[in-house]
Order: C-alpha cells, then structure tokens, then sequence
C-alpha cells in the first residue's frame, strides 16, 4: 500500500481512475493492485505518475511501501 501516494492524490483531488488515465495505464484494475500493494509498480509508471502530478515530490517518499502490519 502506498499511503503517501494516497495521501497526496486525496490532496490534490485526484481519483485513482484519473491517475491511471493520466500515465496511459490501460487497465484500471491492474492500477488498483498496485496501488493496494499486490503488484509493484514499474520504474517508468513511477516516474509518470511522480511527473506529471507531483513533480516536487521524490520516488521515495510517494512510494514508500507501508504494508500494514498484522496485530
């Protein structure tokens, strides 16, 4: 799960549909398992995503894998 990715696409009033549209991601489901952490994403839908909606954000911190941990 990326939290910080969520965190600033709710921001920013972005949707996660508008998100995956917005890099040319065909598949809005494959874009769902990513965003929940079941499935990385690549290096250049990374640096898509960071580019064309936070570009004075890093790759590590809006990526930052925050899986919850289990109690």
């Amino acid at each position: 799960m990326y939290r910080n990715l969520e965190a600033e696409m709710a921001r920013k009033g972005l949707s996660k549909r508008e998100v995956a549209e917005g890099i040319g991601m065909n598949r809005y489901p494959t874009f769902i398992e990513k965003m929940n952490g079941n499935y990385k994403f690549k290096l250049d839908e990374a640096i898509a995503i960071r580019d064309n909606f936070f570009p004075d954000l890093t790759l590590d911190y809006l990526f930052e894998n925050t899986k919850e941990t289990e109690e």
